[in-house]
């Protein structure tokens, strides 16, 4: 069960809203958070056993050790225990074809959002160990912190002392609900709206044999997965954050137009913003961070780009995509910050960024290292068949799409706050919705690209 499918909008979504709301209505004014609290922790269980009926149990285990070693002090040895789950579930496979046990070892599924719970599991137990957050009394409180269903499988990455205080007291005024419906009905706009949309441009030119792509395409291809990875993460992240606006919840903005930099390096300060923050926070300045010798702080960055790609998966092209992404922002530290702001090297920069970053897209989307090849080779104009003019008619056939998600990828004016602004914003949420529903209908369902991760 996903955000963008019928059963979720049209049930589990409003039978939960309902009990959350008498649930908050029935108890008594101290007690209204607690009755909330449960009607969550349950539907945040159903929720991920709908998907993972087995996982949920691997669920339920990291957050009890979660708990268990925060209360006996022993922060460390739950760290490792959470690494070492995540290493097992999620690069198993690679591990044991590596060492030849596949064939004694039966292959292990993945875990719905392992990488996201099992990261903010670290993060609580590391603030405990800081004395950043106190350990948390209540099991079932800590449980409902790490299975929370709106961020549960594709982020963002909530830090306990971010919601703490929510968890025991909240509040929610009209302005939050408001705001917060509109979120989830934006959210659901991007994904079905036009990441769905983008993928069949990107199916149809990356997901095709590559020896017969045309240079054209390829780039076609390319800018169309740009946009779909960058509208299918972000509409997960926004329809998160908007239903836990609606529950008094303030989780963490995950994305800042990150299309609009001028560098790699501000691209991912803008780019999924509470996977940098961990690994700034809780990787790279405990290993020293910037403060130490020239030779180590290459090694530091470098090693936290390594895992900021495998992170996303057991294959070489996440630590290749990494590595990459590592080795151009030590290009930037080294040239171009030092020439500050000179107008035309900035401008030059605009220019060269997209480009870059593409091409990391390109990197990160093909695990198998031949595909890559042959699209990178159409992509540079080596192409051996494909028509230039099939790709003239994509283009303009989905000029419009391609037009409008560019345009969304900017900053737009924000309007100020008034009753004609109100009622427009209702009138453009409920379009958005009554369009999403009508393309869900009788459609196959598209699961987010970053629960995969």
């Amino acid at each position: 069960m996903y955000f963008s499918d019928l059963i979720f909008l049209y049930a589990f979504l409003p039978v939960f809203v309902i009990c959350y709301f008498i649930a908050g209505a029935a108890g008594k004014k101290d007690g209204k958070a607690a009755a909330r609290n449960i009607v969550l922790l349950v539907f945040s269980l159903v929720f991920y056993t709908w998907g993972e009926p087995v996982y949920i149990l691997l669920l339920l285990f990291s957050a009890l050790i979660c708990y268990v070693c925060a209360k006996a002090h022993k922060e460390i040895a739950g760290i490792v225990l959470l690494i070492l789950s995540l290493v097992i579930f999620k690069y198993g496979n690679l591990i044991a074809s590596l060492t030849g046990l596949n064939a004694y070892i039966p292959e292990i599924p993945l875990p719905l959002g392992i990488s996201f719970y099992t990261f903010q599991g670290i993060a609580y137990l590391a603030d405990v160990r800081k004395g950043q957050a106190k350990a948390q009394e209540s099991f079932y409180k800590l449980l409902l912190y790490i299975s929370m269903f709106p961020q549960l499988i594709a982020g963002p990455i909530v830090r306990y002392t971010d919601i703490a205080g929510d968890i025991d007291k909240r509040s929610v005024t009209p302005d939050d609900m408001a705001e917060g419906i509109r979120r989830i009905v934006c959210g659901l706009g991007k994904k079905v709206i036009l990441a769905d949309h983008l993928s069949l441009m990107v199916e149809a030119s990356m997901g095709a044999e590559t020896a017969s792509l045309s240079t054209g395409m390829a780039w076609l291809g390319l800018l169309a997965y740009s946009l779909q990875i960058y509208f299918d993460f972000s509409a997960y992240s926004d329809m998160a954050i908007g239903m836990g606006k609606c529950m008094g919840f303030k989780f963490p903005e995950n994305f800042d137009h990150p299309y609009i930099s001028a560098s790699a390096t501000e691209f991912w300060r803008r780019w999924h913003i509470s996977l940098g923050s961990f690994f700034r926070d809780y990787v790279y300045i405990p290993l020293g961070g910037s403060r130490v010798s020239r030779i180590r702080r290459l090694f530091n960055i470098l090693f936290v780009w390594a895992l900021t790609g495998l992170w996303h998966g057991a294959s070489l092209n996440y630590a290749i995509w990494g590595l990459y992404f590592g080795v151009i922002i030590l290009i930037e530290k080294a040239l171009i910050f030092k020439e500050k702001g000179k107008e035309p090297l900035k401008v030059l920069r605009h220019i060269t960024t997209p480009f870059i970053l593409m091409f990391g897209w390109g990197i990160f989307y093909f695990e198998d290292f031949d595909k890559m090849k042959g699209f990178f080779t159409a992509l540079f104009g080596k192409g051996v068949g494909g028509s230039e003019v099939l790709t003239l008619a994509n283009l303009i056939q989905n000029a419009f799409l391609l037009a409008v998600s560019l345009l969304l990828c900017l900053p737009l004016p924000k309007m100020k706050s008034s009753s004609v602004t109100s009622v427009i914003r209702l009138v453009y949420s409920v379009a958005i919705l009554l369009i999403a529903t009508l393309f869900l209908i009788g459609s196959t369902s598209h699961p987010f690209l970053y629960t995969r991760f």
